[in-house]
């Protein structure tokens, strides 16, 4: 869903002049097209894990945007290179910014093509919103990103409203947090802390996991010691993901069922209702706040960035859930930005490369409401 919401919004570029929707299953692809006058946007059925197919399709394009679970964009990412696509993805296809990230930036930057990785609401929003209240600081100690979602499903006590996939993933492997200049690792789910959120989310048990945003931070803020990704996570999920964890049934490694290899995650991730049959069903709100405190004018200051939308909101104006609305736009502005010719860069890309007031400006033009607040800590 996600990417249909970039595309949509991309659609409406002077500089787009077609528009590839390509996926395995294609009904929610076909119905976007319909509504794209002028036939801009075509449908293909395209496996997205097989190279001579992606080599196939991206050979006829100047942009991929790059929307499967982020573990397998790492193959989209290689055929870009080899094609001389330009490539944009909503999370990074890697790990962490090890030695795999650095092949790959160099990778890009021999083929001569800029890859955006990490460009959607978290990371993404979250990193522009980071850099831009870094700027009004002398000097960033500190980020924090909050993700807080109060959505609910009548009926449904288990369900995500982004890739399940990427949910299951996120809640197995070690969290990476940022702290004394360094990257450590914690059990997954392991630290938690209850944060506050704005009305109408209020108080959330928010949890550290591994996300793009730690490893992206202290990169574009030289200055940080410490940096986290806090994520909301339902009660229900919590407790279901320590006995699937101790069952062996979030693990990546594939087993054999009845001839079959197949991965224990991607099991049960294709037994969870598909985020697009839950449209129209979800009830709550989505917010992302961004957290750096440092020093201005010999101060201790907070900067507090933030943008929410309720899921009535989202799928009343938009036909989505509020969290592919918030990833899509986010993508749908980076892209823009490429199009443009406000990024210029070669190789690998990430959010705090783009100029914060562009990236601000793009957001607002599509409706994405932008709360910014100083909140002066004391000498």
């Amino acid at each position: 869903m996600c990417g249909l919401v970039c595309a949509e919004q991309l659609a409406k570029h002077p500089k787009v002049n077609r528009l590839v929707l390509a996926d395995r299953k294609t009904d929610a692809a076909e119905q976007l097209a319909s509504r794209i006058p002028g036939g801009k946007a075509i449908v293909q059925t395209v496996d997205g894990t097989d190279r001579k197919a992606l080599r196939d399709l991206l050979s006829s394009c100047d942009i991929v945007i790059a929307t499967m679970p982020w573990r397998l964009n790492l193959l989209v990412l290689e055929v870009a290179a080899e094609v001389g696509a330009d490539y944009v993805d909503f999370g990074m296809p890697f790990d962490g910014t090890g030695p795999e990230f650095d092949a790959a930036g160099t990778m890009c930057s021999d083929a001569g093509i800029a890859a955006l990785v990490g460009m959607g609401q978290e990371p993404g929003i979250s990193d522009v919103f980071a850099m831009h209240a870094a700027g009004q600081l002398d000097r960033a100690d500190e980020a924090h990103v909050f993700d807080g979602d109060t959505a609910s499903v009548e009926g449904l006590d288990l369900f995500s409203i982004w890739s399940p996939v990427d949910l299951l993933d996120e809640m197995s492997v070690p969290a990476a947090v940022f702290e004394d200049g360094r990257i450590t690792f914690v059990p997954p789910l392991s630290s938690s802390q209850t944060y506050v959120f704005p009305e109408p989310v209020g108080p959330l048990k928010v949890y550290k996991t591994n996300h793009d945003e730690t490893y992206f931070l202290p990169m574009g803020i030289k200055t940080l010691t410490r940096a986290s990704f806090n994520i909301f996570i339902d009660p229900a999920w919590i407790e279901a993901a320590a006995i699937l964890r101790r069952l062996g049934l979030l693990s990546h490694e594939p087993i054999e069922v009845r001839g079959t290899r197949v991965r224990p995650l991607d099991v049960l991730a294709a037994a969870l209702p598909s985020p697009v049959d839950l449209l129209g069903r979800i009830r709550g709100h989505a917010y992302c706040v961004v957290e750096v405190t440092g020093v201005k004018d010999r101060k201790q200051r907070k900067i507090r960035m933030r943008s929410g939308i309720s899921y009535d909101e989202a799928y009343r104006l938009h036909g989505t859930n509020a969290t592919a609305y918030m990833v899509g736009t986010g993508g749908a502005v980076a892209t823009e930005m490429l199009l443009d010719g406000d990024v210029r860069a070669k190789g690998l890309v990430i959010p705090e490369q783009l100029s914060p007031d562009g990236f601000l400006a793009g957001l607002r033009a599509k409706g994405l409401q932008i709360h910014e607040e100083s909140v002066d800590l004391g000498a």
